[in-house]
């Protein structure tokens, strides 16, 4: 990311700068962060958790800052530019939630930051703040009793069009207590590489190096860390291979596909091998696990991070998952793993700009999309095999709906006992494994575990 000198080591700009690409782009903030925290010249430590802080905060409480900025400009909203609006929603999130940053030094450094980013627009951006700092305490708000879908928007941040279809699926307050939760700093949850150290080895190992932590409530193999640095993926525990960065309910959808020492697996849409490696541990590395994604670059960082955790069962495949010529081609398999990309409306709490990427539209072409990748994964399963669909998403039409469908479709496939591989909390009435935020602490997650006669 290319800045002016005089904006490398202002945690602001930079958080506007990183805001304008996940805007202009539609990238995730995640690695744009990272880059900066990793660079050569990256922001002093005192500024690095600031710039984390207004980077993710700023994301979450969008919907809000957006309602708070439309009252204070005087002009259309559409007319005004992105990069404006990203100076504001930065210093106005400031003014709202770091109660440590005093009003005038945000606005101050809005109107500094715009000097530079957007010439001309500084004058515009100090009247927008200044009217909002002594108007702030009398916008009202939707009423929650006359429109309660448009009180939870704005006060929790998400799209309307969300939020309805939300209180459609789940009520008004699951729904709210849904959109809190996502607004949440989640937890860092760890995943310990049990063929160099058990669970409570690791946790004293850490403990005496003087952080943190504790045991996860449902992943048998989980650690949380609290109080993370800004770049927790430095810890030598994880550049050694000893820890992977991973949260709970991630975790266990590798266990509820519960391969056993020996078997074949194909994790068909492995990207960078979180859950392979995971896989490759539970099965003790004795057997063969094929690795399968249709971009080869995530496969170098799986092959990369499979050397560092010792694992020698994996070999990757670069396949279509949709070509039902190319999934053939893999083979079959004793289990096979269809982690099928989706919305990832259940991972908003790390990724909160996937609520403002996301359209109904897009939505609306995930579930044909993931029918056929199910579709071709079930060819690869071998007669008494077991095949497991999972998402990141809380959406019934990605989950339920899709299950549904290929089960009408495919007699000789049946649902499969969940509950004997993962805890029964995280187990619904249907048999499905299913997480949400506000419940289990976790992502959302999904997992329909489907046996083959």
């Amino acid at each position: 990311m290319k800045l002016p000198p005089s904006l490398k080591d202002n945690p602001r700009a930079l958080a506007v700068q990183i805001l304008n690409r996940v805007d202009d782009e539609q990238a995730f903030a995640e690695p744009l962060l990272d880059s900066v925290l990793s660079a050569g010249h990256p922001p002093a430590e005192a500024d690095r958790g600031l710039l984390t802080f207004l980077v993710y905060g700023t994301l979450r409480m969008r919907g809000l800052l957006d309602f708070l900025i439309d009252r204070f400009y005087r002009g259309k909203p559409a007319t005004l530019e992105p990069g404006v609006r990203n100076i504001l929603r930065v210093a106005l999130y400031q003014v709202r939630f770091a109660g440590k940053i005093p009003a005038y030094a945000a606005v101050d450094e809005a109107v500094n930051t715009a000097k530079r980013l957007v010439p001309g627009r500084d004058k515009l951006v100090n009247a927008i703040l200044r009217n909002a700092l002594r108007g702030l305490a009398g916008i009202e708000l939707p009423d929650p009793e006359s429109d309660p879908a448009g009180h939870l928007c704005v006060v929790h941040s998400h799209p309307r069009w969300l939020v309805d279809r939300w209180i459609g699926c789940f009520g008004l307050e699951e729904t709210s207590a849904l959109c809190r939760a996502n607004n949440e700093i989640p937890p860092l949850v760890l995943r310990v590489n049990t063929l160099k150290a058990t669970r409570d080895e690791m946790l004293a190992g850490l403990a005496q190096s003087g952080l943190d932590v504790k045991a996860s409530a449902w992943a048998p193999e989980g650690i949380v860390l609290a109080k993370p640095s800004a770049s927790p993926r430095a810890m030598p525990e994880i550049t050694e291979g000893a820890l992977f960065i991973q949260d709970e309910a991630s975790q266990l959808v590798s266990r509820l596909l519960a391969p056993r020492e020996g078997e074949r697996v194909l994790d068909l849409c492995a990207g960078a091998g979180g859950k392979t490696t995971h896989l490759a541990v539970l099965m003790a590395n004795r057997g063969e696990i094929v690795a399968a994604d249709l971009q080869q670059a995530k496969l170098a960082v799986l092959e990369s991070t499979a050397r560092r955790w010792g694992v020698s069962t994996v070999q990757t495949a670069v396949a279509d998952a949709t070509d039902p010529q190319q999934t053939a081609a893999l083979g079959t398999f004793d289990r096979v793993l269809v982690d099928a990309p989706c919305s990832g409306l259940g991972t908003l709490r790390r990724n909160p700009e996937i609520r403002w990427h996301l359209t109904e539209r897009k939505l609306a072409g995930m579930p044909p999309l993931q029918g056929r990748i199910l579709e071709n994964a079930a060819a690869c399963v071998k007669p008494g095999g077991v095949l497991l669909y999972s998402t990141c998403s809380v959406m019934p039409e990605e989950n339920d709906g899709v299950v549904a469908a290929f089960l009408e479709q495919h007699p000789d496939f049946s649902p499969a006992r969940a509950e004997a591989h993962v805890p029964r909390g995280v187990i619904d009435g249907q048999g499905f494994f299913r997480t949400f935020p506000h419940r289990h602490g976790t992502d959302g997650f999904f997992g329909a575990l489907l046996a083959r006669r």
